[in-house]
């Protein structure tokens, strides 16, 4: 039996085509686009044909029938449950809060995080205990094996799933992040402030975590044949620009994260970032170590699309880019035809080779059905029409 994608030569359908093209940077007539991640529950049983109430009792296969039907080419976070996680307007009464969801009490083992003081005493106390028990016992070349091999199987079960039109890509990845999930934002924040020692032996100890883990999953791309691109995804800017001033990142932020994504750049594998708010500071850095594409971008906060698509990655090629309709202007609370304008506008000014098109993110309920249809609609024009 044949390992990995392999089992799927000369399986691909037009679409899935056409995105392992894009991700080759190969001259493609069409555009490729990604899924289209609405978390409107009703537009998804209507679009794709199922009655009222199909989705919630078995959403894999209402939500596939819906990626098909919309024309996707790929999925790389593959979250069909999601739409379940809101009602018809958003979060509402009921939704479980989270540290970042306006969780009054956030307790992590017995801590109350009410304080800078609090994150600090639960990271000494649990977290950096947990990172050096992983350390003290890497996994054996037997191990890694298997754990590649494991990855592997998902990665082939999911594609099956999928069906031959739609390109399944990894979304595996591991680097040093912000612990806001974890603490909420204010305290965590006051406690990168403050303590940026302790900040910075995170950021170090998780790099090794980090490197390790990599390394499991840059064989498993290679070993099972899988696309060579992982779209890397951390929010790290707001709508004024990076969470923490970038000089924090480049002292004790950034030559952590190079050393965590390595294995992934040696084993030839493109990274992309997911942009959310201005990230702009960020991307020449991003770049300089090792990153070469993006995706998402917020351009009413200042992503400036047309300047980041004339970069080059650090070995002077043109970069990956995944374009996207903003999600939190023109697809809320513009006109049909402002949907078809961001369309052409990202295109026209988009790089020739290696542009996909989809939304910026995922796109919340409170879009007008027509503005959603229209959207998918001149994503269809590009794919099958290109630039003409």
């Amino acid at each position: 039996m044949a390992k990995g994608f392999a089992e799927f030569d000369g399986w691909w359908g037009g679409n899935a085509r056409l995105a392992w093209d894009t991700l080759s940077m190969k001259a493609t007539r069409g555009i490729p686009h990604k899924c289209v991640h609405t978390m409107d529950i009703e537009f998804i049983e209507d679009f794709s044909g199922h009655a009222r109430g199909e989705f919630r009792k078995d959403p894999d296969r209402v939500y596939l029938d819906f990626q098909r039907k919309a024309g996707a080419c790929s999925i790389d976070q593959y979250i069909p449950t999601n739409p379940l996680t809101m009602g018809g307007k958003g979060f509402e009464a009921g939704t479980e809060r989270k540290p970042t969801t306006g969780l009054e009490k956030i307790i992590c083992d017995g801590i109350e995080i009410n304080s800078p003081e609090a994150v600090i005493e639960h990271m000494e106390k649990f977290v950096f205990p947990a990172i050096e028990k992983k350390l003290a016992a890497p996994l054996t070349p037997e191990e890694e094996a298997a754990e590649a091999e494991k990855i592997i199987a998902d990665e082939v079960a999911k594609q099956r799933m999928f069906g031959p039109d739609i390109l399944k890509i990894p979304y595996r990845f591991s680097f040093p992040g912000f612990l806001y999930v974890r603490y909420g934002y204010q305290n965590y924040f006051m406690a990168y402030a403050l303590y940026p020692e302790v900040m910075e032996k995170y950021f170090r100890m998780q790099a090794e975590v980090s490197h390790r883990a990599n390394r499991v999953i840059a064989r498993a791309v290679v070993e099972g044949g899988l696309p060579k691109l992982i779209r890397l995804d951390h929010d790290m800017a707001d709508s004024r620009g990076t969470l923490v001033r970038i000089e924090t990142l480049d002292r004790i932020w950034f030559p952590y994260f190079r050393r965590a994504i390595q294995p992934l750049l040696d084993a030839g594998i493109r990274l992309i970032w997911h942009c959310d708010g201005n990230l702009m500071q960020m991307v020449p850095r991003l770049i300089e170590a090792g990153v070469s594409g993006f995706q998402g971008f917020q351009y009413e906060d200042g992503m400036d699309y047309e300047k980041i698509c004339r970069m080059k990655d650090r070995d002077g090629n043109g970069l990956m880019i995944w374009a996207g309709v903003s999600v939190t202007r023109t697809l809320p609370f513009g006109t049909t035809e402002d949907i078809r304008k961001e369309l052409r506008w990202l295109v026209e000014k988009g790089p020739r080779v290696g542009l996909f098109l989809g939304a910026s993110s995922s796109i919340t309920p409170g879009v007008s059905h027509d503005n959603l249809r229209t959207f998918i609609e001149g994503m269809e024009y590009y794919r099958t029409h290109g630039r003409e």
